[in-house]
């Protein structure tokens, strides 16, 4: 019985049912629901006829379901390119669809959660998306990272062919991905390298580590990388830093060590556990992180001084 496994620790992969009547949205938490500015919002709302329409005595407009569905098809038609006009007339005539329902629920982490255990793509991808505008550290702190752990801490009878936490894995990538292929990158900018330590599994967070610094071309190492490789990696790719992320106790860090000999000058940003903190190879650019918003905090600050000193 799926209430007595919820009772339990234990989650069904059913979808949860829908609230009959949501409460209308303001137009800051709907901004933030698509990734856009609220200004945006305003202006579709004064140019195109694209605002609330729920209103009551004596308060502000508010926007429903549909008027969310339809913001949807207009932010979604623009990223692909169309004129702003005619993706208003497209939003406009389009019938309120599943596109309402995806946005219906609080972004929270507990409807990530939820939408990761329906194997709801569709939902999870409008619950995940990042604004260009929204701060990447305040994504992956507030939504993200708590959505991961709370799916650790569940034990989840999935389907065959369902698996809730790889769900939630390709929505935080794909979500990434949009993110930077909206973005004007330029050579000048540099590359920064981000890996996990030999033989072990890329951690997520690498990736909100990308999307936090959009000045650069953020690089996500993968496959074996041993000896001088790295080494040569920096190089080739003349590499502005280089950001190690350990999350299991006693991984290895000796390439750590490796790339603070022969590049004493390349800024090394490690992040391990607090028992592996004191293991940390010790070099005069490695700076240690306990966390993903201090590695973020830190790696900002090192692109930031590295640009104001090599205009």
């Amino acid at each position: 019985m799926p209430s007595d496994w919820q009772n339990r620790g234990v989650s069904s992969a059913d979808p949860p049912e829908p609230a009959d009547h949501a409460p209308g949205l303001a137009v800051a938490a709907v901004a933030r629901r698509l990734g856009v500015a609220p200004a945006t919002l305003r202006t579709w709302d004064r140019r195109y006829g694209l605002g609330p329409s729920q209103h009551e005595a004596g308060a502000h407009r508010r926007y429903t379901a549909q008027d969310v569905g339809r913001l949807l098809v207009m932010r979604r038609l623009t990223v692909d390119g169309l004129a702003p006009s005619d993706a208003a007339r497209v939003a406009l005539g389009a019938p309120p669809d599943e596109s309402a329902r995806l946005l219906g629920a609080d972004r929270s982490p507990q409807a990530v959660v939820d939408a990761a255990l329906a194997a709801d793509a569709d939902r999870l991808a409008a619950l995940l998306r990042l604004g260009d505008e929204e701060d990447a550290v305040a994504w992956w702190t507030g939504l993200v990272a708590p959505a991961r752990d709370q799916l650790r801490l569940r034990t989840v009878l999935d389907r065959p062919g369902q698996d809730a936490v790889l769900s939630l894995q390709q929505a935080v990538v794909e979500a990434v991905r949009r993110l930077t292929a909206e973005r004007h990158r330029h050579p000048a900018g540099g590359v920064v390298l981000l890996q996990a330590p030999p033989g072990a599994p890329r951690p997520l967070v690498l990736h909100a580590v990308a999307a936090a610094v959009p000045q650069v071309d953020a690089r996500l190492v993968s496959g074996p990388v041993i000896g001088r490789h790295l080494v040569e990696l920096a190089a080739m790719t003349r590499a502005r830093a280089v950001v190690t992320v350990c999350e299991r106790v006693g991984d290895d860090l000796s390439l750590v060590g490796e790339l603070a000999a022969e590049r004493p000058d390349l800024p090394q940003l490690v992040m391990v556990p607090p028992e592996d903190f004191g293991r940390v190879p010790l070099g005069p650019a490695v700076q240690r992180a306990r966390s993903a918003a201090g590695l973020i905090h830190e790696l900002r600050a090192v692109l930031a001084t590295d640009a104001a000193g090599n205009p």
